[in-house]
Formats: C-alpha cells, sequence, structure tokens
C-alpha cells in the first residue's frame, strides 16, 4: 500500500473571499461554497484544491491556531507567457490583494510575482522568458 498525493489544503479565516480570491486565478469552485465550511476545486491531473474554515478545523482539532509570521508554503500558477504574469499580477493588486513580489525577471529564466491570498498565502506567478524557453 503506498499512500498518493490527492489535494492541497488551505485553512481560510473568510471562506467567501477565498473563494473569490481563487475563482479570479481560474479554479471552478461550485456555486454556494462560500457560506460553507469546507469547498474543493477539481484540478488538472485528478488533483483538488481544498479550503477549510478555522472553525472547521477547530470543529475536529480544538486547539488549532492558525501560524504567526511568514507563510512557508506557496501555490504556484503557470502562466502562458510573461505578458500574462504581469496582467494578472496587476488584476489581483488592483481588486486589493496586497502584491508582495512585483513582476521581475528572475535570474532561473522566469517571469515571476508573487500575490498574497486573503489569508496571507503565498500565489506565485510564474512562465518562461522567450529566451529560457528556447534553451
Amino acid at each position: 500500500m503506498t499512500p498518493r498525493f490527492d489535494a492541497i489544503g488551505l485553512v481560510v479565516s473568510d471562506m467567501a473571499a477565498s473563494v473569490a480570491f481563487y475563482r479570479r486565478l481560474g479554479f471552478a469552485f461550485p456555486q454556494g461554497v462560500e457560506r460553507q465550511p469546507h469547498a474543493e476545486a477539481g484540478l488538472p491531473g485528478g488533483l483538488r484544491l481544498l479550503l477549510d474554515t478555522e472553525e472547521s478545523v477547530r470543529s475536529f482539532h480544538a486547539g488549532w491556531q492558525p501560524p504567526t509570521g511568514g507563510g512557508r508554503s506557496s501555490l504556484a500558477m503557470l502562466c502562458d507567457g510573461p505578458g500574462e504574469v504581469d496582467a494578472v499580477y496587476e488584476e489581483l493588486v488592483g481588486a486589493g490583494y496586497h502584491g508582495e513580489l512585483k513582476p521581475w525577471d528572475a535570474f532561473w529564466g522566469q517571469r515571476y510575482a508573487v500575490v498574497n491570498d486573503p489569508d496571507g498565502n503565498g500565489v506565485d506567478l510564474f512562465a518562461p522568458l522567450p529566451s529560457a524557453a528556447a534553451e
């Protein structure tokens, strides 16, 4: 028996705000989950993104507390090209989300930026730079 990777789970403080953020990035959450303690969106390859409210987690883990300090995890979103990195970053920041790292041409050959979701989780936006893609 071997466990298999099936889902990515995030604990959220405001389900509606988190669902709205991830829908802007193309995650297909069902209508009405904004008012639920748990939400799931299917991902390519059969994986799922799971969102659970803090209250939901405390219902089965009474002592749970949100982490403090900087985040140690992020979701990475492949964009169609460097221009899409810039456009998605600007759309999200323009909608009021925190831009952690403005788009830049990273030394590892990607256009790269980071936006925080409503709970401060990093969402990396990236695309290969044309010179890196040709190699």
